[in-house]
């Protein structure tokens, strides 16, 4: 991969508190999602891929709701970049991601977690992005052009900015059914069931 100078150091980002309440933007076709349209829970994921809170996330809970969720129809995960410092290098790992084939989007968001932690601890930034390159579904050059087109950067852009403007600050901040639940499995779980026992009782399927 094209070779880029990146910072040293990488700041954390806050985690969400319940208090805060985003009035998310819907969910449109730019969005990358996990899961049935049709699901009746929709968890939307703010995060960063220089985020240790959002790695923790993705590598301990989220295979989890996965299993108990998304997989069985009744949630889905809606994500959305949110780059925290050093902004080169996350926004970098947002693009890549967001160039990957469709189908490959996950598993980028996999290689990019899972080799967060050796990145941070002194890994080579070129040779983290270029193993979630290769996870991405398409040739290298084509996700390498579509990583500096002007067009991915304003996508990230105004997704960034309508999270701003929701009320969304720090990473990861999750939210079900509009409203925050702190990231872990326990808040989660009861968030969603929640819902799905509010919408049993109003006759949903």
């Amino acid at each position: 991969m094209r070779a880029v100078v990146f910072a040293a150091a990488l700041a954390l980002a806050p985690a969400a508190t319940a208090q805060t309440q985003p009035a998310v933007p819907p969910v449109t076709a730019t969005d990358r999602v996990m899961g049935s349209p049709d699901a009746p829970v929709t968890i939307v994921e703010y995060a960063s891929f220089t985020c240790p809170h959002c790695a923790d996330f993705h590598t301990r809970v989220l295979s989890e709701i996965k299993s108990r969720y998304i997989a069985t129809g009744r949630a889905r995960l809606v994500y959305r970049d949110f780059p925290t410092a050093p902004a080169a290098l996350s926004e970098t790992a947002s693009r890549v991601a967001r160039c990957a084939a469709p189908e490959a989007y996950f598993d980028v968001v996999d290689s990019l977690f899972g080799g967060q932690a050796t990145m941070r601890n002194g890994g080579d930034p070129n040779a983290w992005l270029s193993a979630a390159v290769r996870q991405a579904g398409r040739p290298a050059h084509d996700v390498l052009a579509c990583v500096y087109a002007p067009e991915t950067e304003a996508e990230l852009t105004a997704m960034v900015e309508a999270a701003w403007n929701a009320g969304v600050t720090g990473t990861p901040t999750l939210i079900v059914d509009g409203e925050v639940v702190p990231a872990t499995l326990e808040a989660l779980t009861a968030a969603i069931e929640t819902r799905l026992a509010a919408g049993r009782a109003a006759g949903a399927p």
